[in-house]
């Protein structure tokens, strides 16, 4: 029986756990550039203050999402950068879905006009992920950044917010 799960905002008391999953994504190799997880003044100041969601069973946290700006420049204060993360402990229970389904949303109730996600091609679950929640396919960017010395390519993908398009 899968345990009740609730999607909560989340803040700095919580950055140990969340810095631990990221971790944990990070070492897969097939889920950022990064190689360690920031620390939180980093993390704080490159993501928007509302859209940060934990997933949390038995007090624990399990999950989280976040978006962070993709510009600086006010044209672009409607386009975010969406980031999820599962414990890989917890894979294949549907915390993905239920931490993507509230950012997408309160990305809505935000103003967001366009969430994106650039994502390994290798990262099969990820794009599953997106596609599932109505993120399509805009772009394919071949050898767009290394990682240990080898090139990883990423598929550009987008959701946009119906309610202000």
């Amino acid at each position: 029986m899968i345990p009740k799960i609730r999607i909560e905002t989340f803040s700095k008391q919580d950055w140990t756990a969340i810095a631990d999953i990221y971790q944990k994504g990070i070492d897969t190799g097939i889920a950022t550039f990064e190689t360690i997880a920031p620390n939180w003044s980093n993390w704080d100041a490159t993501h928007f203050q509302h859209c940060r969601f934990k997933a949390v069973t038995d007090d624990k946290i399990i999950g989280w999402a976040a978006l962070s700006p993709v510009s600086k420049r006010y044209v672009y204060h409607g386009v975010a950068e969406v980031s999820v993360y599962v414990d890989p402990e917890q894979h294949s229970q549907g915390i993905g879905t239920w931490l993507l389904t509230r950012l997408i949303a309160q990305s809505e109730i935000e103003g967001i006009w366009t969430l994106q996600s650039s994502i390994f091609t290798e990262n099969t679950s990820s794009i599953m992920l997106h596609k599932k929640l109505g993120f399509r396919e805009i772009g394919y960017r071949e050898k767009v950044g290394q990682r240990n010395g080898k090139w990883y390519d990423n598929i550009l993908m987008e959701k946009r917010n119906k309610n202000i398009i």
